[in-house]
């Protein structure tokens, strides 16, 4: 303190003894303190005024809607924390200004008021690297590189050593002796710690590979997870399934566990179709002169039909083959002609993509039937355009059976074997 200052407290101490009941020191210590309070009372008021004014102007087109994860609800917290960091300076020092060294009023101050500082500069910190993340989760670039899970590994740190730093003032104690004493911790804190360290390494691995990032469709059976990823962190993934229910996978397990990721899909602009109608074997046969007539009229197959019979007939006059046989030379048959009709009808599809993979096969044989698989890709990888497209082949496929002669499998049913049983019975 100086000489005025002095001079001042020795005034009030003399006054407080002359005309207030119990110690003058006590009296002295609660004006100090109501001084104090004040002061840092309209210092805050004043850096609230300022810093509501920098922020809306810097953050001026989300006023209008802030929400809890936008660069402006984080500012708003950064700018009140940096100034309860401020006003406990503010409160240091104009106690060490009013109150003598040595003193344990002073000392007390000191004490609350550097935790105080310590806490408010942790979260500011805090709010700070939550300005970053809301920023990121505006650009594109957010989403192949998941920052969420780094944030949080330096919140981890930075309050670990906060609070060590926070101890050794308490314990006045300088902090290198704290951090010496942590290696027989060790142990202890690997297992705190744990899911936090295995997060942070597959969080690492994750962005490193470009294997996950949010807003991919994610499947993984294990965990019942089958949706769009919304939320990377250092410890857990979120995962919206389709019935919009959420569903949370330990990031480790990511690493450790199989899962698929349908981005490559999303990218290709092209969703598969992969799917099977079976035939009755007994349905298949050669196409005579009639029903060759019948399907010439078929715009997709007119040209085909003309130039394989060309050649088929060639070949079996060259070959001087006896056609009253039907074990003898190369004929159609429905089946071959109703794969090349859906070939055909699928490259003419405007929602078929036409420079990816377009097939229709033949599988092998089975007690169900003879499956002929539809193998192409839409050119749409919306889920609900995709179903309708697949539909409406299918429904055509099954609509033109009987133009070829052939019959969908089907087992038979509890009406099929009433029906039979009355036969029977009448």
């Amino acid at each position: 303190m100086t000489g005025t200052r002095a001079q001042l407290r020795d005034f009030l101490l003399q006054w407080f003894g002359d005309y207030f009941l119990g110690s003058p020191f006590l009296w002295y210590d609660l004006i100090v303190l109501a001084w104090i309070a004040l002061f840092a009372l309209i210092l805050h008021l004043i850096l609230r005024l300022v810093s509501q004014r920098l922020v809306k102007n810097r953050f001026s087109e989300q006023a209008a809607q802030p929400d809890s994860k936008s660069p402006l609800y984080s500012a708003k917290k950064l700018a009140r924390n940096i100034s309860f960091v401020l006003q406990g300076a503010v409160v240091v020092i104009q106690a060490q200004l009013w109150i003598p060294e040595g003193t344990t009023f002073l000392y007390l101050i000191k004490m609350i008021t550097d935790q105080w500082i310590i806490l408010f500069a942790l979260l500011s910190l805090f709010s700070l690297l939550d300005i970053f993340q809301a920023i990121s989760d505006k650009r594109p670039l957010s989403a192949h590189f998941p920052l969420r899970g780094f944030l949080q590994t330096i919140k981890l740190i930075a309050s670990v050593l906060t609070a060590i730093l926070a101890v050794s003032l308490l314990m006045n104690k300088s902090p290198l002796i704290l951090l010496s004493g942590l290696g027989a911790l060790s142990a202890v804190l690997l297992l705190v710690f744990k899911d936090a360290i295995l997060g942070l390494v597959a969080g690492i691995q994750l962005s490193a590979n470009n294997m996950l990032a949010v807003g991919d469709w994610l499947e993984m059976p294990k965990y019942g997870a089958d949706g769009d990823v919304i939320d990377i962190a250092l410890t857990t993934v979120k995962v919206r399934n389709w019935d919009k229910t959420i569903t949370t996978i330990p990031t480790y397990a990511l690493i450790s566990d199989s899962f698929k990721n349908w981005r490559g899909m999303s990218d290709s602009g092209g969703r598969r179709i992969k799917r099977s109608i079976h035939l009755e074997m007994s349905s298949v046969h050669f196409l005579d002169e009639a029903a060759v007539v019948a399907l010439k009229k078929a715009d997709l197959l007119s040209e085909y039909l003309e130039s394989t019979l060309l050649v088929i007939e060639e070949q079996n006059i060259t070959k001087k083959v006896d056609m009253s046989c039907t074990l003898n030379g190369r004929r159609l048959t429905n089946v071959g002609t109703f794969r090349h009709y859906l070939v055909a009808l699928l490259k003419q599809h405007p929602h078929i993509h036409q420079d990816m993979t377009l097939m229709v096969r033949q599988l092998a044989p089975t007690t169900q039937g003879l499956p002929i698989e539809i193998y192409a890709f839409t050119n749409t990888t919306n889920w609900g355009e995709y179903e309708n497209i697949q539909s409406d082949i299918f429904d055509h496929i099954l609509a033109v059976l009987p133009a070829f002669s052939l019959r969908a499998h089907e087992a038979p049913t509890g009406s099929d074997i009433r029906q039979l049983i009355n036969l029977n019975s009448g």
